[in-house]
């Protein structure tokens, strides 16, 4: 077998395996179709899902590399059923993950490119590591708690909070993967556990996580903390951090969504962009059209699509890491450079906006 060459194009993978991890969480776990092995992916990555529609329309779902990264013949996802909330009838099940759910078994095929993120592990660190996960943001702790055992001897905190022990998916591995080595602490929380969590002592708080429960949990040092889960989880709980002292510069987190969600409390998004200064000729502006706006590039941005959402605007987006191509926009004058080669390359007079700065001054039609 050789090593695949194009780690970013979309590749035929084969389902292998179905794993009932839980009530609502189904893993796939995928080999290349040609038996070519697989690109190597940092702890913490996705991969993006094509699917077709039963309209014939194109379905692109990302979903994070729940195992071992060591493994260079399979991946694993672990996707998460999206039930439309009991209250709300009006609202239909989530296309994709019902898809999966429903139709795919071992033997099926699907279309996969990535790995890709920059919610990683930091490998060469030497800071004690928080994995702080809700729900289905267990899935890239795992392949970080799978590194950190196999490779590192740092000091790991593993805290995950879901709804009660039914939907509580990977118990059994992560405790396997606490015993393989010392210095890894586990911490459950139920936030609503059932007469038989209670019975067989599933968990080890429940309701939410607390400032008592983390500060019981953590001494006094200086961390490196991974956070993944629903918006309110990461909300309430990158508040709960900071407000220990926890660095906000120590604070990653993973998040598939409107940027402008997670700006709660002391939660900013990559950049704060600075009022238009033609007195800076080197800095390159950015124009948004139809509205005129102009306003000078932030180096600290990191794509255009971070600045334009900062600047109030409301780009479409989906991966925001070059594959899908939902958030290509037209642009109408300037050049841009791409820190990050796009899947598919955009047509002339467009640009991806989550991959690419502004090389020159450039006017760019938003929406």
């Amino acid at each position: 077998m050789q090593d695949a060459t194009e780690p970013r194009a979309f590749k035929r993978m084969r389902v292998v395996d179905v794993q009932r991890e839980s009530s609502v969480i189904k893993s796939f776990v995928l080999e290349a179709a040609d038996g070519a092995l697989l690109p190597v992916f940092l702890p913490g990555q996705f991969v993006q899902v094509r699917l077709t529609g039963p309209d014939g329309q194109r379905l692109l779902r990302h979903y994070s590399l729940s195992g071992d990264p060591a493994e260079r013949t399979r991946w694993r996802i672990s996707v998460k059923h999206q039930l439309a909330p009991a209250d709300r009838g009006e609202l239909p099940d989530g296309l994709v993950s019902s898809h999966l759910h429903g139709g795919i078994e071992a033997g099926a095929m699907l279309d996969v490119a990535g790995p890709a993120g920059a919610f990683a592990l930091d490998e060469l660190g030497d800071r004690p590591v928080v994995l702080l996960s809700g729900g289905v943001g267990v899935t890239p702790m795992l392949s970080m708690l799978h590194r950190l055992c196999a490779t590192s001897r740092r000091r790991v905190y593993f805290i995950h909070a879901c709804e009660n022990g039914a939907v509580h998916a990977f118990r059994d591995e992560v405790a396997r993967l606490q015993a393989s080595r010392e210095g890894v602490l586990t911490h459950i929380c139920y936030r609503m556990p059932e007469p038989l969590d209670v019975a067989g002592r599933r968990f080890d708080s429940h309701g939410l996580i607390t400032r008592e429960t983390m500060q019981r949990l953590l001494p006094l040092d200086d961390y490196d903390v991974y956070l993944c889960g629903p918006t309110p989880f990461m909300q309430t709980n990158w508040c709960l951090l900071r407000s220990l002292g926890v660095d906000q510069a120590r604070i990653r987190h993973e998040f598939f969504g409107p940027a402008s969600m997670l700006e709660l409390g002391e939660i900013n998004v990559p950049c704060s962009p600075k009022p238009s200064d033609t007195s800076e000729a080197s800095v390159p502006t950015v124009c948004f059209a139809p509205s005129g706006k102009t306003v000078t590039w932030d180096a600290s941005c990191h794509s255009l699509l971070d600045f334009a959402e900062a600047e109030g605007f409301k780009p479409p987006f989906s991966c925001r890491a070059g594959l899908c191509g939902c958030c290509a926009s037209q642009l109408i004058d300037g050049t841009v450079e791409y820190f990050e080669q796009p899947l598919d390359e955009p047509r002339d007079g467009e640009v991806l906006l989550c991959c690419a700065r502004p090389s020159t001054a450039v006017t760019l039609r938003i929406g």
